[in-house]
């Protein structure tokens, strides 16, 4: 009888305070199970065969997290590999041994440090010279939408019929609507909600309330970690414009008062100059808030109808959609109910029954 081959799931960079890639490896792990994987993390997981892995190989631990993974990737894990007489390596990032005899199937969630290059950082060399070389030896690529497969192909020159977009989701028993009223909200409020990196495009965010009329009747909430890079200079933008006091700076919230705080905001302004998914606007729509995103990317691949879609390069159209949430009080129904809709297209069950098919199919 024929030994059962053996898949191992890379699970060796989750986050403790989940960001995208952990919310998307952690929910779709499980959907793999009947294949009977062994985990390769840093803690046990009920009903699931785990290999323990050290602790200090993700970005918790900055710069040095990552370089840790990169060499316990290329020289431990192919020890492993053999160890466990595993036949494919799941990786919910792009990240495999390079110049071995390890399958992998790989995730590519987005291409964005080369699309917005930053010498400085280490991401361009790792997204230039290391991930094109992953990718060339996977025996699949999964993406999470259109536009991040038509970046690798363009990128990369990998042959499109290599590559499978699958979208993901989102926890609709988590960000949902919610009938708020102990604590509710004083003055009505605008929400961003994400990292304040260059491509996210927050300057134009603030810009754009400065100039929206009446905004003294309104504030701006910025949700997400702060950096020292990015934040002072926000703050400083937010004096100049004269609406300080309207700017409210939260820092990374906690998953659990996420959608309360999306509940209860006029709308998610999210212009970013690109994403490979955008979890924010998916979750906002969940909550029936109406949402405000870029015509570019993946945006319109997951707000489909259900948004106002704008130039994210453009911040009279950020201003006037803002403009049109804070006087339509009709439109804001109309996008609540459009909102709720589109959200239910998206289901982890999808995401995760798309990846065990593509995953079947290359486990020899």
């Amino acid at each position: 009888m024929k030994q059962k081959s053996k898949l191992l799931i890379n699970l060796s960079l989750l986050l403790s305070k989940p960001t995208g890639i952990t919310i998307y490896a952690n929910n779709v792990f499980p959907y793999l199970k009947s294949l009977e994987p062994t985990l390769l993390s840093s803690q046990q997981y009920q009903d699931f065969k785990t290999y323990l892995v050290p602790n200090n190989l993700t970005p918790e631990q900055g710069t040095k997290g990552h370089l840790n993974r990169l060499l316990w990737t290329q020289f431990k894990l192919p020890k492993i590999y053999n160890q466990l007489q595993a036949s494919l390596l799941f990786s919910p990032v792009p990240e495999s041994p390079l110049y071995s005899k390890c399958r992998s199937v790989v995730m590519v969630h987005d291409l964005i440090p080369l699309r917005f290059p930053n010498k400085k950082s280490p991401l361009t060399p790792y997204f230039k010279y290391y991930i094109p070389q992953v990718l060339k030896q996977a025996e699949h690529i999964i993406c999470n939408s259109q536009a991040t497969a038509k970046d690798i192909v363009d990128f990369f020159n990998i042959p499109a019929h290599k590559i499978t977009p699958i979208l993901l989701a989102y926890d609709r028993q988590h960000f949902r609507p919610l009938d708020i009223k102990e604590d509710a909200v004083t003055v009505p409020y605008f929400l961003y909600l994400g990292r304040h990196d260059p491509h996210k495009n927050v300057p134009l965010i603030v810009e754009a309330f400065a100039k929206l009329k009446n905004n003294s009747n309104y504030q701006l909430w910025l949700a997400g970690p702060t950096d020292k890079r990015y934040t002072p200079k926000l703050i400083q933008q937010a004096e100049e414009l004269g609406i300080e006091k309207q700017l409210k700076i939260l820092d990374y919230v906690d998953y659990e008062q996420l959608p309360i705080l999306l509940n209860q905001a006029l709308a998610l302004v999210f212009p970013s100059l690109w994403e490979g998914f955008g979890f924010p606007v998916l979750e906002a729509m969940g909550c029936g808030t109406p949402v405000i995103t870029s015509n570019i990317s993946s945006l319109p691949e997951v707000a489909g109808d259900a948004a106002l879609l704008i130039n994210p390069y453009n911040v009279q159209e950020i201003t006037a959609a803002m403009e049109q949430i804070t006087t339509d009080e009709n439109l804001r129904s109309q996008l609540k109910i459009l909102g709720l809709q589109q959200a239910k297209k998206f289901t982890w069950q999808n995401t995760g029954q798309q990846t065990l098919g593509i995953v079947q199919d290359f486990l020899t």
